[in-house]
């Protein structure tokens, strides 16, 4: 057995819930956000109310007769991107989606106000995650074939503009139910097909993180995005300045069926012509009576995440949950979205390689590509005997892994990823093993300016005491990184490491 890691008690335990929205209720080219009262460019698949239409409210949300999620007071609408296979030959065929749409909500408070609480989606919001014209990865001083510094490090680093949160906001879960499972925003682009028939005998399960604190006055901007930010570590942390209000965190996940085409010549085109992933997005539009939100957020804080656990949901069946539609606009109803569809995406979407933004236009033909990355399958982070929720992971190496069950094979908590410092921070030398001690796990925390190394270290004893301290120093981005290792061990039967 392993111990929890102290981690859990730094951040503290965060409510959260997953809303199920097993039910689909169109696959159509429709975006009321963007493309109000017109065809928009490239096909979502939309869950939520069957109230959604080419120009929904925020009234006619409320006023759907019913939804494809599991709480029948949820009317909100939950949208994104469909995903193709492009063959060989030409023709262009819908990769099935697996078990609808997962969508979380997390109850992180702002770690610069969190006397401030949480506030619930006002009605009449709504937002977009991701920039459906991005064609590249371009955070400071890294590639799209580098992995993420651990957290703590992006502040030092200068990755914490909203443009670098944005990107890091996507992620693209390798599954494989017979390995340990990936961490959730690992990786931040769509793999090669060759990289996905080798090693994602499940699919690949789509993960957007939307912005969470808003600036408190408009329901919505122009662009969809700027009456909104994200906090300094994406997830969690403390949201900028003029961004005073807390908002739930949604973070939605969505399977896709890649591994149903494995061995076939071909590629993976998300729907608006991106075949690097970088351009993947969502929308979402509130559904939600504000009061009965605003008590949900009070009230519904079980750690298990089962939206069964709140005592004020009504629920409803995975099968009437797929029993509800929208009516499909007359000029929509006979274009061709799903199965095999021809020679073109729907709408006559061009694929667009970048390294520079799509355009909407066709743009002709392909005279560059992008650098595929390299990043490689990597076991998530998931401590025995907690929920551990994405957002809650520095840097975690674990020397001898503890066997973990299989993963649950439907969208489940998602898990934290094991990623790796950049290769301008040294890692410091690590205090040698002592006898009948095993060194689990190192982590990195950050205070101030000082980057703290944890060893954390495990024996099956009953009680002793001992305290190591070591210290050394290496230059991050000009700045002197103090890490100072300690641990302690005590305990009946195992023994835990933990920082002093």
């Amino acid at each position: 057995m392993r111990g929890l890691p102290f981690l859990a008690a730094i951040q503290g335990a965060a409510a959260f819930w997953r809303m199920p929205c097993r039910g689909q209720i169109g696959l159509a080219r429709l975006d009321p956000l963007v493309n109000p009262n017109e065809v928009a460019q490239h096909v979502h698949a939309i869950h939520g109310s069957s109230g959604f239409n080419m120009n929904a409210t925020y009234e006619d949300l409320m006023a759907g007769d019913c939804t494809s999620c599991g709480v029948v007071e949820d009317k909100s609408v939950y949208w994104a991107p469909a995903l193709y296979f492009h063959h060989a030959d030409g023709g262009f065929e819908l990769v099935p989606q697996v078990g609808g749409m997962l969508n979380y909500y997390f109850l992180f408070n702002d770690d610069g106000n969190p006397g401030a609480g949480i506030k619930a989606f006002p009605p009449g919001f709504r937002m977009i995650a991701g920039d459906s014209l991005r064609r590249n990865f371009s955070i400071n001083g890294l590639s799209a074939l580098d992995r993420d510094p651990e957290k703590s490090l992006w502040r030092m680093l200068g990755q914490t503009k909203q443009i670098d949160l944005e990107q890091r906001a996507l992620g693209y879960n390798c599954l494989a139910y017979s390995k340990a499972a990936e961490g959730s925003l690992y990786r931040h682009y769509l793999p090669e097909k060759s990289y996905l028939d080798e090693n994602c005998d499940d699919g690949v399960r789509f993960e957007i993180m939307f912005p969470s604190c808003w600036d408190g006055k408009n329901l919505d901007s122009p662009n969809h995005r700027s009456h909104v930010a994200y906090p300094d570590l994406v997830m969690t942390g403390t949201c900028p300045e003029g961004f005073p209000v807390k908002l739930p965190g949604l973070f939605y996940e969505t399977i896709w069926a890649t591994n149903a085409f494995k061995g076939q010549p071909g590629e993976f085109i998300i729907s608006n012509g991106d075949p690097n992933g970088q351009g993947y997005h969502a929308d979402f539009m509130t559904g939600w009576d504000e009061a009965f939100l605003q008590k949900a957020v009070d009230i519904c804080t079980n750690a298990s995440g089962n939206v069964e656990d709140c005592p004020i949901f009504t629920l409803q069946s995975e099968d009437k949950q797929r029993q509800c539609k929208m009516n499909v606009p007359e000029v929509l109803v006979n274009e061709k979205v799903a199965g095999s569809i021809g020679d073109v995406l729907p709408g006559g979407v061009p694929i667009q390689y970048g390294p520079g933004p799509a355009t909407v236009a066709n743009p002709g033909p392909r005279t560059t590509t992008v650098e595929q990355p390299t990043v490689g399958y990597s076991e998530g982070a998931k401590p025995t005997g907690s929920v551990y929720l994405p957002g809650q992971v520095f840097k975690d190496h674990t020397s001898t892994p503890a066997a973990e069950p299989a993963p649950t094979p439907a969208n489940d908590a998602p898990d934290v990823g094991a990623l790796a410092q950049p290769a301008v921070t040294p890692a410091p030398a690590s205090p040698a093993e002592e006898d009948g001690y095993e060194i689990v796990r190192t982590e990195w925390v950050t205070e101030g300016k000082l980057v703290n190394m944890i060893i954390v270290k495990e024996k099956v004893e009953y009680v002793t005491v001992t305290t190591t301290t070591a210290t050394s120093t290496v230059t991050v981005g000009g700045l002197q990184a103090r890490y100072e290792p300690h641990m302690h061990r005590h305990g009946r039967r195992h023994v835990h490491g933990r920082r002093s």
